[in-house]
């Protein structure tokens, strides 16, 4: 009897545990080791779940916030399926930022498996790119336009495309790219794996994949409107012409790392002047700069040599820097979408987060769209030495009492109607925004 009770106690002994992190997603050893190597610990939601769809080679429509590790969900299954094909990935991006981040991450990875990466962007010199296509690589990162420039020229072919990602589809198609995609959909074979990353899914992206996916599966880690749990946000109603002045007073109250949204390249030029004349390091990014412009600012920006980043959001959707405190929105985005992509790059990898909005009082209607799509209203809060002003149709507004930690100087308190406003007050705009 003893005998037996120590062999059933060995073999409980030997019973397999589950192994965590990256394995069991159906990931290469060699890319697992690297992972491991880089310290990559445990995957990000969407990673778990869009990495084993990814390597079985199905289509796939990928939904997530920005900053949750989409990137490493396309990129490990894309390099696995070619170590097998004799084809090439195509990846496209919205912007130059991007397309830069995005080739650092398959720089990591590709040449574990013996591939390199090219990067296709406007603003580059085109001679550079041509001679980085002469060493024929397999994997392609582009924006739209310039990429359909090389194949136009004849400098590239898509004919051997085997792994087709559309990063930021949304994006891409706000930013009028739609055209151009659906010409490049003419040129890449038919039979080929398609993946779309997206942080929404309008009418157009849903088109889209209907008309060029095989019966894609879809992922979704976060529905359309939803802000990163660890953001506090915080609303200041400002007359126009005092933007300026409470912009100085929070600068001086807040001294972290501070990314800031306005409407305009011309705003971002003024603001930026303005900011530098009250004695701060401040860059700016937007269409008017050259990459090279754009790439000192973003990396003097993750670097500290510039404290402050002035953006658009034409440019703000390559920024993924981890560590930034606050976001800013200096000016109120054009379309309420813009402000949850914006607000989500702060409280990333599980850090505390801050974004603060200035309203002027006509853009009550605008605040509102905002608050219905995520589902939540915002504190209104107010500074002591700036007059604050009134939203048309709203009673008048408490000020902050502040006792948030992690900033220097404190802050206002996170979501939820101001709780001294009368009861019904409160009850009747906390139910605008539960979900239907």
């Amino acid at each position: 009897m003893l005998k037996r009770l120590m062999s059933m106690m060995k073999k409980k002994a030997k019973a397999p545990v589950p192994v965590p992190g990256f394995y069991g997603l159906g990931i290469a050893p060699k890319l697992l080791e690297a992972l491991d190597r880089m310290q990559f610990v445990e995957p990000t939601p969407i990673q778990k779940q869009a990495i084993p769809i990814a390597c079985s080679g199905n289509d796939m429509v990928g939904l997530a916030q920005t900053g949750t590790g989409k990137t490493i969900a396309f990129a490990i299954p894309m390099i696995q399926t070619l170590a097998a094909k004799p084809g090439k990935g195509l990846i496209l991006v919205p912007t130059r930022e991007l397309a830069i981040q995005v080739s650092e991450v398959f720089k990591q990875f590709a040449p574990l498996l013996g591939m390199h990466s090219v990067v296709l962007i406007g603003g580059e010199n085109i001679a550079g790119q041509l001679t980085a296509l002469k060493k024929k690589p397999r994997i392609i990162v582009a924006t739209p336009g310039r990429l359909l420039d090389h194949v136009q020229q004849g400098t590239v072919k898509l004919d051997d495309i085997e792994v087709l990602v559309l990063d930021e589809a949304d994006r891409m198609f706000d930013m009028g790219f739609a055209p151009q995609i659906n010409r490049i959909l003419q040129y890449v074979p038919k039979n080929r794996q398609t993946m779309l990353f997206s942080a929404t899914m309008p009418d157009e992206i849903m088109k889209l994949a209907a008309r060029y996916m095989k019966l894609p599966t879809r992922v979704e880690v976060a529905r359309s409107g939803t802000v990163v749990e660890n953001v506090v946000q915080e609303v200041y109603v400002v007359n126009r012409g005092l933007k300026p002045a409470l912009l100085s007073k929070l600068l001086d109250k807040y001294w972290g790392t501070m990314l800031l949204f306005v409407r305009t390249r011309y705003n971002a030029y003024d603001i930026t002047r303005d900011i530098r004349d009250m004695g701060h390091s401040v860059a700016e990014i937007h269409s008017d700069r050259t990459l090279g412009q754009r790439k000192e600012a973003l990396e003097g920006f993750k670097t500290g040599k510039y404290r402050i980043l002035v953006a658009t959001d034409i440019a703000a959707r390559g920024i993924d820097v981890v560590g930034i405190e606050i976001v800013l929105n200096y000016d109120l985005p054009d379309d309420d979408e813009s402000y949850v992509h914006r607000i989500g790059r702060t409280g990333r990898a599980g850090k505390p987060g801050h974004a603060i909005s200035f309203v002027t009082p006509e853009q009550e209607t605008d605040l509102r769209n905002i608050e219905r799509l995520i589902r939540m209203p915002i504190t209104i809060v107010s500074h002591p030495e700036i007059p604050a002003a009134k939203l048309i149709g709203l009673p008048p507004q408490p000020k902050s009492t502040g006792g948030r930690g992690g900033f220097r100087g404190g802050g206002g308190g996170g979501g939820g109607a101001p709780k001294n406003l009368p009861t019904s007050f409160r009850m009747k705009r906390r139910s605008m925004y539960k979900t239907k």
